[in-house]
């Protein structure tokens, strides 16, 4: 369930990006004018306009709302333009980077994306960082961490809802003895959570839950500071229930004291097409307070404008 309002009406893609090339001119960046154009279009309008972009002026919109823009404001006006796959390639290589490493990223990636997004995704990473994103996950992570990212990234799960409750019944059973024995990085449980489509996986657990008595991430508790545990219930909760899970990372990013602005854009940017309003539900669920007044709150100027639009909420 997208968030994202799109007039029903939007102008060519060649008007737009005239609107934005004069947005670029004259004193001063006309910001209200890129916020009304580009948070108020989808993933093809915004490539189109791109393009137009391109062949009307011979130059890269990206590269010139690059200069224009600045701060937070900057970041997700270029995220959000990107496309999809590139936006994630992008996102995934920033992951790798020593100063802005992050398993948290990655596993988003590998794990609430579709298959073919997550293959786009791969070949939109192949295509710019010449490079695979198995081989970057693989290079830059060790452990048990790197045991359990490379074999999520590369996957190709299954996506339709057919369902063996005999396969759920055994696989239930084996993940309860190897979390009984505390082997969390055991081969067997990561095959399972790695290569399940999302409605078997769906179907073990409620299995698991109704045999042993608990959630499995319940079980998976045992020690709260354990990053890998940690990174394995993240892992679950993205497959399962990818809204509960982006709803604890807009709460922490919105409710510390100071605001953890790359996580709040990140998630606003890459879930307003996809699902921002169940997580919005689940925020408000949680925290006895709608999003967008969680946004507004904690954000100022363009950037808040920008997001709220996103959210749907630019009234």
């Amino acid at each position: 369930m997208a968030t994202l309002k799109v007039p029903p009406n939007s102008p060519a893609p060649s008007e737009d990006s005239e609107q934005l090339r004069k947005a670029f001119q004259g004193w001063g960046t006309n910001e209200a004018l890129i916020i009304s154009i580009l948070a108020h279009r989808n993933a093809v309008q915004r490539k189109l306009i791109r393009e137009a972009y391109n062949v009307a002026y011979g130059e890269d919109l990206l590269k010139d709302l690059d200069k224009e823009l600045s701060s937070d404001f900057e970041r997700v006006v270029l995220l959000w333009t990107l496309d999809p796959a590139e936006r994630d390639a992008f996102l995934a290589n920033e992951a790798t980077k020593k100063l802005t490493f992050s398993h948290w990223v990655l596993l988003e990636i590998a794990t609430t994306r579709s298959s073919i997004d997550l293959l786009k995704a791969k070949q939109a990473y192949q295509s710019r960082f010449k490079k695979s994103i198995e081989e970057d996950v693989a290079y830059y992570t060790s452990g048990d961490i790197r045991k359990l990212l490379v074999p999520l990234v590369s996957t190709y799960r299954y996506e339709g809802e057919e369902v063996s409750m005999t396969l759920a019944k055994s696989e239930a059973k084996l993940l309860h003895e190897k979390i009984a024995k505390k082997a969390y990085n055991d081969e067997e449980l990561i095959r399972i959570l790695s290569t399940r489509s999302r409605a078997q996986l769906a179907a073990t657990l409620n299995h698991y839950k109704d045999e042993f008595g608990n959630a499995i991430n319940k079980d998976l508790k045992t020690d709260p500071k354990d990053e890998y545990l940690k990174l394995l219930r993240a892992a679950i909760k993205c497959l399962t229930f990818p809204e509960k899970y982006f709803a604890k990372v807009l709460r922490l990013a919105i409710n510390k004291l100071g605001t953890d602005e790359w996580a709040l854009t990140r998630v606003v940017a890459t879930r307003a097409e996809v699902d921002l309003q169940r997580v919005g539900e689940e925020y408000q669920r949680r925290n006895s307070i709608p999003l967008d007044r969680a946004i507004a709150n904690d954000t100022s100027g363009d950037y808040e404008k920008f997001l709220l639009a996103l959210a749907g909420h630019d009234n």
